[in-house]
């Protein structure tokens, strides 16, 4: 069944008072961005200009996040990969669950709600793309603390869009009203994605070796990782979100536009990638970039090389980076940078890959040693 078949899923009440409605209404039309005041140009309060903007300084720690997943891989030692795996009969089931952070900010500031649902996706879907399993069901999470129905439908129907998208079914999901708890017209989103892949074709990173091509599939801006430092860079511009992007290869589009350009689902071009085989191990570039995202993936002694320069940084990734002087380094282990999946790849499936996949980039090599070095 395809996603726009599912019309008649009921969502279960929450605690506190909740609405049940149904799936797959009229999708609603996006209107223009409503005025919003111009931002102050603020410097970040915890870097200074000359020092540069960071994604700790904007409050988002990772070494903190990577401590705990450390702390909790000792009680539970089988998690760490993109999605957990369960094994059921001849095959593996892939599950993920994920949200979209403070991407949500932009999305209340701009009142763009259609597209937020396609990130949630994304989230999840992509993540379990990386073991090759096909996602077959997507559920949610929405609370808010007073539910307005005609802005939920805006978000359901963008969940529909990306199930559509990545060619899974939305089964059901759970809607939270929770008065006192979310600011008026604020909420959150979480999502889960189950995908199965058969047994024999789990793909799980065991047999990279040295030499091994990465291939990048390019992204088409932020996707949804990073927007604390985002924010704060946009802070800093005293840039408005209803602003014409600077530097945007002549394309005439908003600064809040472009901020909230909906994260790509990889599903369909990567599963046809995979079934003409050569892929070794996939990568989705998160939080953390290249740089934290690319080791997950190899067997103990392995590294990357990465050509920096070998493929085509979008424009809001040059003004992020200008407007808040942020170091090359901090900018790799932040954002996408324009690459959104990475595959390690046979050199002998490289070209091929390559060549039908366009536009993809060879954007670097595994290596003996440990971590990423860029060249």
């Amino acid at each position: 069944m395809t996603a726009d078949r599912v019309l008649h899923l009921l969502r279960a009440p929450a605690a506190s008072p909740a609405a049940a409605h149904g799936r797959g209404p009229p999708r609603p039309q996006r209107v223009g961005l409503p005025p919003v005041k111009r931002r102050v140009g603020v410097a970040c309060s915890s870097s200074t200009e000359e020092e540069g903007m960071t994604y700790k300084g904007a409050g988002v720690d990772i070494d903190a996040g990577s401590e705990l997943v450390r702390r909790i891989r000792k009680m539970a030692p089988w998690i760490g990969g993109f999605g957990g795996i369960l094994p059921h009969k001849d095959e593996y089931l892939v599950f993920s669950v994920d949200g979209v952070g403070t991407k949500l900010k932009l999305a209340f500031e701009t009142g763009i709600h259609d597209t937020i649902g396609i990130d949630l996706v994304a989230m999840s879907v992509n993540d379990i793309l990386t073991s090759g399993a096909k996602p077959l069901v997507f559920s949610d999470y929405y609370a808010t603390g007073k539910l307005d129905v005609d802005l939920a439908e805006k978000v359901i129907k963008g969940i529909l869009d990306g199930c559509e998208q990545s060619g899974c079914n939305l089964i059901g999901g759970e809607t939270a009203e929770m008065p006192g708890f979310y600011a008026e017209g604020e909420y959150d989103l979480g999502g889960f994605a189950m995908g199965v892949v058969d047994k024999d074709k789990l793909i799980n990173g065991k047999n990279i070796v040295e030499g091994d091509i990465l291939i990048g599939l390019p992204s088409n801006g932020v996707h949804s990782n990073g927007f604390s430092l985002v924010r704060r860079v946009l802070d800093k511009s005293g840039l408005s979100l209803t602003d014409q992007f600077p530097g945007n290869d002549g394309k005439t589009t908003t600064v809040g536009e472009t901020l909230m350009t909906p994260t790509i689902i990889y599903v369909k071009q990567v599963l046809e990638i995979i079934s003409k085989g050569g892929v070794k191990g996939l990568a989705h570039i998160t939080g953390g970039g290249f740089t934290d995202n690319i080791p997950r993936v190899f067997p103990s002694g392995l590294g990357a090389k990465i050509f920096t320069g070998s493929w085509e940084v979008p424009p809001v990734f040059k003004w992020l980076q200008h407007v808040g002087k942020i170091e090359d380094a901090e900018m790799m282990r932040t954002f996408n940078m324009g690459v959104g999946m990475v595959l390690v790849v046979s050199k002998e499936a490289a070209d091929r890959i390559i060549e039908q996949s366009s536009p993809a980039y060879r954007v670097g090599e595994v290596i003996q040693g440990k971590g990423v070095h860029y060249v």
